[in-house]
């Protein structure tokens, strides 16, 4: 076997290993679209709005009442959120990718979290019907 072999075997491993990481934290966490975070932002009082999305993304809108912690700012703000460890923290984002990180992140962390399906892309389709 060569070198250049190698390291095809090794980068598809890698490849192959990230989205099975990816997969299994997925099943971990609860997915919800934003009929369901309507419904349950009006049933219970015991849930946060997580916006994860940079600043200049969330000056351009964000669903009322959300705390504000950009993903990349999220490992050093987490004490932040030690307030809200008995509440649901719905992350949220763009599309729904980085909030999963976050997601994954907190609920290794110990808090109760879970995601918005479709992001704030979603929630805005949504709302506008």
């Amino acid at each position: 076997m060569s070198a250049g072999q190698i390291i095809i075997y090794l980068f598809t491993g890698f490849i192959i290993f990230s989205y099975l990481r990816k997969f299994l934290n997925n099943k971990k966490i609860e997915h919800y679209d934003p009929i369901e975070v309507n419904k349950r932002m009006k049933n219970q009082n015991n849930m946060l709005l997580l916006d994860v999305r940079t600043d200049p993304e969330r000056k351009r809108g964000h669903i009322k009442g959300s705390v504000h912690i950009p993903l990349n700012q999220l490992r050093k703000r987490e004490q932040e959120l030690e307030k809200y460890k008995g509440k649901e923290i719905v992350c949220y984002c763009r599309s729904g990718s980085r909030s999963l990180n976050a997601a994954v992140f907190l609920h290794k962390k110990g808090f109760n979290v879970s995601n918005l399906k479709g992001g704030i892309s979603a929630w805005n389709y949504q709302n506008q019907k």
